[in-house]
């Protein structure tokens, strides 16, 4: 079946109301779908992805969500600036991007390095998320000297370029037109600059302190909702298990799918996420969001 948000009539609607934010780390390009009072839920991509990533999901939420995609800084149409990307960084930009559109709190939903920004928002600015959907997400792996040394090497430009076809196929277990759309920008990206030097940036930052999130998860109060791919090899499922155990009251919810579960199984990713936006943001039902 091809995805209808591939198509170039569906890819202009989607863009009417993309738009960038200023925030400390610079301008960012990102979107809104769906109403614009609606419900809002915030879609955070993985590093060298870019926010179509969520374009097929996002067809299958009902209208009354408003849902907004960002491009990270060198990515899509997003200026890298003169800060090297790093996960600090992405983290910074989510909380600024949540703080101005969704000010009495989202759903924020993030994947792989998203995952991590999300998290680190619901441990910073609880106020912010009122519901945390981790995909396939960063900040509570382990990193023994070989896996440094990988991260090392791919902080390379020349290395990571070489590299990133083959690794990307690898962890993307591409089955549909979204995944293989996916694993094309994810090559695109990390080909040249900006989108190489942001990636390299990103995955330099990785065995770094700030990155590791699982002593402060237990303080995680958001109704929290952890969705993986058992095919991941990149992040491999027993992190998730890891999360779920870790965050109170979290939920595991395991797809047939690698490191996008939303481009493989959106039907199913839809289906785990709109009763949980749902209950998370029922009081918002009774107040209209507020945007800036």
């Amino acid at each position: 079946m091809t995805d209808r948000s591939l198509t170039v009539t569906d890819r202009s609607v989607m863009l009417r109301r993309m738009t960038s934010l200023q925030t400390p780390s610079g301008p960012i390009a990102y979107d809104e779908q769906g109403d614009p009072s609606g419900l809002p839920i915030v879609l955070l991509p993985s590093g060298a992805h870019d926010r179509h990533d969520f374009d097929v999901l996002r067809e299958r939420l009902p209208e009354r969500f408003r849902t907004i995609a960002l491009d990270w800084p060198g990515h899509g149409e997003s200026l890298l600036g003169d800060s090297p990307f790093t996960v600090t960084r992405a983290a910074d930009v989510t909380e600024a991007l949540v703080a101005q559109l969704a000010p009495q709190g989202a759903v924020v939903l993030g994947n792989s390095v998203g995952g991590y920004s999300a998290t680190r928002l619901a441990l910073r600015r609880p106020e912010l998320v009122q519901g945390l959907v981790i995909v396939d997400g960063g900040g509570f792996g382990t990193y023994p000297p070989p896996v440094r040394l990988f991260c090392a090497l791919m902080a390379r430009p020349g290395f990571l370029r070489r590299i990133y076809p083959r690794f990307a196929s690898r962890y993307m277990h591409a089955k549909t037109d979204a995944d293989r759309r996916a694993l094309a920008t994810g090559i695109a990206t990390t080909r040249a600059d900006p989108g190489l030097q942001a990636v390299a940036g990103l995955w330099g930052s990785f065995p770094s302190t700030e990155h590791d999130l699982r002593a402060a998860a237990s303080a995680i109060s958001a109704p929290t909702l952890v969705l993986w791919g058992r095919r991941d090899p990149v992040i491999p499922v027993k992190v998730g298990r890891r999360i779920a155990d870790l965050i109170p009251g979290a939920r595991l919810h395991v797809f047939d799918a690698g490191h996008c579960p939303h481009t493989t199984d959106p039907d199913g990713v839809a289906a785990q996420l709109i009763p949980f936006a749902d209950a998370a943001l029922a009081h918002q039902r009774r107040s209209p969001a507020t945007t800036l």
